[in-house]
């Protein structure tokens, strides 16, 4: 009986043509990527950050190769318009003990003559003991780890973009 509840599953799967993220990316930026991140006059430690984590997020999730911007298919010019930490959660004293990071981007994509801007948010939450300072390595991670997950809004508005022009 499993056995053929898991062979009804697969058909299903293989027969409603369902295809990963990534291959929807790959067909709209192409195969290899350039990044740019410009760099915050005020906190130019956290463009640095950024820009690490937004490469990660090219070879990792695009399934894509870095490249310099002139061999590449797509350049993605990314501007880092705010980053916010909130307090989430308090003790029973008033001290914070959890933030959210909120990391704001725009991003321009250029492939071929085609330019479109997308803007995109990443949220991080973290923890903190109370009445405790953000040190800078938290800080950092958090920026980090907020901006990774703009990349993947980013990564969204990216894949649904052939559905919505009527493209495979």
């Amino acid at each position: 009986m499993r056995f053929i509840a898991a062979c009804a599953i697969v058909l299903l799967c293989a027969g409603c043509g369902y295809k990963a993220t990534s291959h929807y990316v790959k067909n709209v930026i192409g195969g290899t990527v350039s990044t740019e991140v410009y760099v915050s006059l005020h906190d130019p430690e956290n463009s640095v950050i950024i820009k690490d984590a937004v490469d990660r997020a090219v070879i990792s999730r695009f399934k894509s190769q870095l490249r310099d911007k002139d061999e590449a298919a797509t350049h993605l010019a990314i501007t880092i318009s705010d980053i916010k930490f909130k307090p989430l959660k308090y003790d029973i004293n008033g001290y914070v003990t959890a933030y959210q990071t909120d990391v704001f981007m725009q991003i321009l994509r250029t492939t071929g003559d085609f330019s479109k801007t997308y803007l995109s948010r990443g949220s991080y939450d973290f923890g903190i003991r109370a009445n405790a300072i953000i040190s800078e390595k938290v800080r950092f991670e958090a920026i980090k780890n907020g901006a990774q997950k703009a990349i993947d809004s980013f990564l969204a508005q990216i894949s649904s973009e052939p559905l919505v022009r009527g493209k495979p």
